[in-house]
Formats: structure tokens, C-alpha cells, sequence
């Protein structure tokens, strides 16, 4: 039942006085939800649309904040490739300890020492370490996406030997944690035709944990950012605890809130003729937007590609949260160029962008730090799930903050 703050886009348009345009406009930039009636009529939460209104036209700022709390808790987790540690900064912030983390790339180990000497980190093949003699009430990981084979088997967990999600599994069985915790792109859902996602939930299953999954929009919890991550939750079938999923907010974090006042740092450069090309890009635009014979010029073939193609020659907006962020912000097809000026996006924009704080240094080359980071799960994602995982752990739950199954 819709309550009275839902209201239609034509109700809001008249409310607002903002064109209905304007505000399915908001929508397809994924800066504000809309629900769904029986109808497929668009319902908005007022106040949203209201909140999204002021801060649009300038009138308020600073939301960006890394989310952190003082209270710790004793449970401990085991972090499998855990890159240069966005979720497991994300859970300690929580409240969460991490008892061991495990990274086969060398630079983002290190930069998970450099930041947190005290974290013990293993640098190594995940199917090389052994996990029997580890406690840990939760066990997290985000595992590649990979397909299995189907002929003539029956998928169970010894079938999938050999893939990643294999060494995620038998750590879980070897670890007995109470929580599980996996994640991985949205395209996980649909891979194989939803073969894949189904196997992996199944063999939780037999490993005996209540599982769920849910993919969660990065712009609805405090990330400057439209990224979203599917995630899986599971819980111990011989407990009485519910999963617990983080509610979306109702409100965005803008690119000009995230990188006010970013550190100077290093970053990658255009070529002169790249430069030509974007330096005609107006903020927000992208390939779309370029005089026809460069854009011709430019686009060459991808131009009669289908799709939209707008990561291409695409210049990001102050007022709205990034694009998804990608292991290379000046490559064709995915670029992230800054809002005013004509440079891909820094080391410590990216940071920012992902909610990383300004003290958490990133080891390796300039082009190993764009994809540490790119790579990464934002860390204030990282917190919501961290405080789903604690409310999982001890019963406690925050109906206002939190979907219970």
C-alpha cells in the first residue's frame, strides 16, 4: 500500500514545478528511484524529489561523508580476494575485525600493508591456502564470475572444481563462518542464462546457509557513484537469524559534494589529439555531443555498433553521481573525463569517488592504482553491508535501515 508521500510524475511535475520530462530525466540518471504500480505507472517519494530539487539548484551540499563507527565488535572476518580492500575497509568501519584477508596481486597487497600493518594478509593462490585451522563468524568474497560446465553433472560442489567460486566455497566449508558474504557484477545475474548464479546459491545451499541475493544501486548509500554490485547473503540454516539487506536512501551524492577539496595527486593524460576531442565535450555529455565530422572521425566503426555507446568521449557532471568507475579512465569507450577540466579523473578523484579516505595510500604504478581502485567495492557500500552482517550476527535489527527475509 502506497503511503500519502508517494505521489505520480504528474502530481510531482505540478508540485515541483518541474517538467514530467525533467523528472523521468532524474530517473533514467539514476538520481532518484521510482516505484512501480500493478499499472507500470511511475510512483516518487516526495520528499526525494524534493531533496533532489534543492540540491540541484545548488542550494545544498557537503553530503559526502565516509561513513565510520567507534563501536567494535568481536566477530571477525575472513576476506577472500579482497584487491586493495574496499569492502573489508567498508566492514571494519562497520565495527567488523578482519582476521585474515587473501590477495594474489602483489600491489594491492600492498597497499592493504601500507594502510593496516595490522591486517594479516596472505599473498598467494587462493587454492593453495588452506582454511581448517581459521575461526571466523563470517567469511566474504568477490569471486570472479565464471560458467561451469553441464554435461552429464549435477553441479554440486565438488563439480565445480577448478573455478574460483570453487576456492570461495570450500572455504566457507572448511571455515563454518555464520555469515556469508559474496559479491560480484550485476551481469552475474544473467550469466549463462541465470545458470551460473543458480548453481553458486545451490551449493550455499548444501553447505547449509539460508541464501539470498539482491543487486544494490552504490548512489543509494553514500556513494558519489552509479555502480551496482549483485550481492549474496547467507546465514546458517540451524540459526534463527534473517538476512538482512540495506535499504536503498533517498538521496545521491553528487561528483561536486564527493571532490570538493580532493588532494592533488597523479593521474593519466589525454594525447594531444585526445585532448582536441574532449576539450569540445560539454560537461555531462559524451560522443553525442561532438561536431559531426570529429565525432565521425572519432567514433570510426563503433559508430554503427548498436548501443548507446555514451561512455564514449564521456565527460562527467558536477551535480550528478560518476559513472561507474573503470580500470582506465582515458581508454576509448570508457572514459571518465573530468567535469571542467580536460584530464581523466586523478588517482585521489577516483579514491574519493569510490569513498576511500584521503590517507589510504595505493602501492604499484599509476595504471595498477586505477585498476585497484577500479576494481574495488566502494567503501561506503562496504559499511551498510558490515552493518547488515552485524544485525545478522546478533539478532539485532534496524527496520529503518534494513529489508528483513
Amino acid at each position: 500500500m502506497l503511503s500519502s508521500s508517494n505521489i505520480s510524475i504528474a502530481k510531482a511535475s505540478q508540485l515541483l514545478n518541474v517538467s514530467i520530462d525533467t523528472i523521468r530525466r532524474w530517473e533514467k540518471k539514476g538520481l532518484v528511484k521510482a516505484q512501480r504500480t500493478k499499472n507500470e505507472h511511475r510512483i516518487f517519494q516526495l520528499d526525494e524529489l524534493e531533496r533532489l530539487k534543492i540540491k540541484l539548484s545548488g542550494g545544498s551540499e557537503g553530503g559526502y561523508k565516509i561513513l565510520k563507527t567507534i563501536e567494535r565488535q568481536a566477530y571477525k572476518v575472513v576476506e577472500l580476494f579482497s584487491g586493495c580492500g574496499g569492502l573489508a575497509l567498508g566492514l571494519h568501519n562497520a565495527g567488523l575485525n578482519c582476521r585474515l584477508l587473501v590477495e594474489i596481486d602483489k600491489n594491492a597487497v600492498a597497499t592493504l600493508k601500507k594502510n593496516q600493518p595490522n591486517w594479516p594478509v596472505i599473498l598467494d593462490d587462493i587454492a593453495k591456502v588452506d582454511f581448517t585451522s581459521i575461526k571466523a563468524e563470517v567469511v566474504t568474497g568477490g569471486f570472479p564470475c565464471q560458467s561451469f560446465s553441464y554435461a552429464g553433472k549435477g553441479l554440486g560442489f565438488e563439480d565445480t572444481r577448478g573455478t574460483l567460486f570453487f576456492e570461495y566455497a570450500r572455504a566457507i566449508k572448511e571455515i563454518s563462518p555464520r555469515v556469508i558474504v559474496g559479491e560480484n557484477v550485476r551481469g552475474l545475474e544473467k550469466h549463462d542464462n541465470g545458470k551460473t548464479i543458480s548453481v553458486m546459491l545451490q551449493i550455499l545451499d548444501d553447505l547449509g546457509y539460508r541464501v539470498s541475493y539482491r543487486v544494490l544501486r552504490s548512489q543509494y548509500f553514500d556513494v558519489a557513484q552509479k555502480r551496482e554490485r549483485l550481492v549474496i547473503f547467507g546465514v546458517k540454516k540451524d540459526s534463527n537469524s534473517h538476512i538482512a539487506f540495506p535499504k536503498e536512501g533517498g538521496y545521491t551524492v553528487s561528483l561536486g559534494e564527493a571532490l570538493r577539496d580532493v588532494p592533488e595527486s597523479r593521474g593519466q593524460k589525454y594525447t594531444d589529439k585526445k585532448y582536441q576531442v574532449m576539450s569540445l565535450v560539454p560537461e555531462g555529455g559524451c560522443w553525442r555531443d561532438l561536431p559531426e565530422s570529429v565525432m565521425k572521425n572519432y567514433m570510426g566503426a563503433s559508430l554503427f555498433l548498436g548501443g548507446g555507446k555514451t561512455g564514449m568521449a564521456r565527460r562527467l557532471a558536477w551535480n550528478e553521481p560518476s559513472l561507474t568507475l573503470t580500470c582506465n579512465p582515458a581508454q576509448k569507450q570508457t572514459e571518465r573525463c573530468h567535469p571542467s577540466e580536460t584530464r581523466p579523473l586523478t588517482i585521489r578523484e577516483y579514491a574519493r569517488i569510490q569513498s576511500f579516505p584521503d590517507d589510504w595510500a595505493f602501492e604499484g604504478s599509476v595504471s595498477s592504482q586505477y585498476k585497484q581502485i577500479g576494481n574495488a567495492v566502494p567503501v561506503n557500500l562496504g559499511y551498510h553491508l558490515g552493518r547488515c552482517v552485524i544485525a545478522m550476527l546478533s539478532n539485532n535489527y534496524d527496520l529503518d535501515t534494513m529489508d528483513i527475509l
